[in-house]
């Protein structure tokens, strides 16, 4: 009986409840560990220089050489292999199946090859195999021949083979640097100066339209509008002829590659972004190359159907409409929150606002999406383009997605949480601090105002913590409401205004999507979601830290007052 007594305390101490919550909070813990670590192995490991390989390999009838990197290697068994029409030689029940990354896929129509273990007669490691990154048509894979400049090929006399392959090599280097700079500089023309002109001609355009739907078009405003496009005309055709110039500069250049069996292709240096010998690195030249090529993927724009290149567009576009939302939604939160504790009559209509604030918690994102394109777009977008943009028409100004209709249906979605935290915080202020405040003299918005919102203000940062959190995350309602694949401009550039609500942006969340799921080249894409995964984790903690950093300074500042 004492036992039995004896369980029934332990029970009641509530201490087996306190082991379980401790259990299930360390589990959570280490599941969310090792889903963050798988996510940095697969998405980090693909920016590591790998091992290229030439391997002899009997293809069915024919032996073929091969070269590229192993990208995955599965154990599969014989009768799998059997069943695909595949088959292997000998008794084993299991083999080695191996992803071989060949590249070429403008060579030969396909970049991954699937290679069975016992097929592989011969494997090496050549230390002269080359990497070149592409602007499109993905990797290419090769040995290089000779260097060609105007298709007059240069003469590198030297002793020895293994000495003409590392002048070339140093040759190549030196010219891929050139096409780079000169990369740069048509970059520049392009995005910034010839965008500038023609920024400047879009708005020469609308204001002559203005005038005509004002019918102040007279002669003289036309003499006006000509010249001003006259000007712009030339500055335009002078950047044309710059750009014409260095475009055949940077086709100088090209280079001859013997790519597998032996056959050449040549490609224009103009095509490569970099080239890589990785089997000819040691450890500390591979760490530099794989730091710099973490570095070109956060700061480059994606290409090849975001299968290549970086994220970058997505990262500045996730930030900027993730503050964009915290500025819109802090102050409505917080003033409903407010109102709801400090001014509303506690009732049967309070509690009923506050029980369909609870529940627009609950709703599915995607019905705010559908919301925020009905009403900020169609309605309330249209309207200003009717009132305020009707030189643009047909074409949309605000009547069509962009950042601010899609900072406002996240704020709509999370304004929720910040109404919920900022109430509860307020709830938690002792009643006497507003007494001792009023018995002072001041009035109840001073006490609101001086007392009461700075000591709630970490609750407030609080909800922000949780708003930004979701909002950073969601991606369903940003495919209605402005969100795309590829945005053709920032958000942000040195035309004013400057900053650009109406336009379009991309987001890590849909960025992922589209990879993982709309990609024409899906073994190619898998490595840059798990990439584009963990940046976007990163950055919702980036903002969140700075949130709870902000959230425990005001909660030391205000905890004397609370005591």
């Amino acid at each position: 009986m004492s036992e039995r007594n004896t369980q029934q305390k332990f029970f009641q101490s509530g201490t087996p409840w306190i082991w379980l919550n401790a259990a299930a909070v360390s589990i959570s813990i280490i599941m969310v560990m090792g889903l963050l670590l798988l996510i940095a192995v697969r998405g980090l490991g693909h920016f590591w220089p790998k091992t290229i390989w030439e391997i002899e390999y009997q293809d069915q009838n024919s032996q073929v050489v091969l070269l590229g990197e192993r990208a995955r290697t599965k154990t599969v068994s014989v009768k799998q292999l059997a069943d695909a029409g595949i088959q292997i030689d000998g008794d084993d029940e299991f083999i080695e199946r191996t992803l071989l990354k060949t590249g070429n896929r403008d060579v030969y129509g396909f970049d991954f090859k699937l290679i069975v273990g016992p097929n592989e007669l011969k494997q090496s490691k050549p230390t002269e195999a080359i990497v070149f990154e592409r602007t499109e048509w993905g990797n290419f894979y090769g040995f290089i021949k000779s260097i060609q400049e105007y298709d007059q090929t240069i003469e590198l006399t030297q002793a020895n083979a293994d000495s003409q392959s590392q002048d070339l090599w140093f040759e190549l280097q030196q010219r891929i640097v050139r096409v780079q700079e000169l990369r740069e500089r048509i970059h520049k023309i392009e995005k910034n100066e010839i965008g500038a002109v023609n920024y400047r001609m879009e708005k020469l355009r609308l204001r002559e339209r203005k005038a005509e739907l004002d019918n102040r078009l007279d002669r003289q405003m036309q003499e006006k509008l000509a010249a001003d496009k006259s000007l712009l005309d030339e500055e335009y055709a002078k950047l044309k002829s710059e750009l014409d110039t260095i475009y055949e500069e940077i086709r100088r250049d090209s280079v001859i590659m013997s790519v597998m069996n032996g056959r050449d292709v040549t490609i224009n240096l103009s095509e490569i972004i970099k080239a890589t010998r990785p089997n000819s690195m040691n450890v500390f030249q591979k760490l530099i190359t794989y730091l710099v090529n973490i570095k070109d993927f956060v700061s480059e724009d994606p290409r090849e159907a975001n299968t290549e290149g970086g994220i970058f567009p997505a990262i500045f576009g996730t930030v900027m409409m993730v503050l964009l939302m915290a500025i819109i939604v802090t102050p409505f939160g917080v003033i409903a929150a407010i109102y709801l504790r400090e001014y509303a009559k506690q009732g049967f209509v309070t509690r009923l606002v506050r029980i369909s604030v609870n529940n627009l918690a609950g709703v599915p994102s995607i019905v705010y999406g559908v919301f925020g394109l009905g009403f900020f777009i169609y309605f309330l977008g249209g309207h200003i383009d009717q009132l305020f943009y009707p030189e643009a028409l047909p074409a949309p100004t605000y009547g069509s997605g962009g950042l601010l209709w899609a900072s406002l249906t996240l704020a709509l979605l999370t304004v929720p949480v910040v109404i919920v935290a900022t109430e509860e915080g307020l709830a938690r202020i002792p009643r006497s601090i507003r007494e001792g405040s009023l018995a002072l003299g001041a009035t109840k918005a001073e006490t609101l105002w001086r007392t009461i919102i700075p000591m709630a203000s970490p609750a407030m940062m609080t909800g922000l913590i949780l708003a930004v959190a979701r909002a950073a995350g969601e991606v369903a309602p940003l495919m209605l409401v402005g969100a795309v694949k590829l945005a053709p401009s920032l958000p942000v550039d040195m035309n004013a205004p400057f900053i650009h609500l109406e336009r379009k942006f991309m987001h890590l969340g849909f960025h992922i999507y589209d990879v993982g799921f709309q990609s024409p080249n899906v073994e190619a894409a898998q490595p840059l979601v798990y990439a584009t995964a963990l940046i976007l984790v990163a950055v919702i903690i980036v903002l969140n830290i700075s949130a709870i950093y902000i959230r425990n300074h005001l909660r030391e500042k205000y905890k004397t007052m609370e005591q």
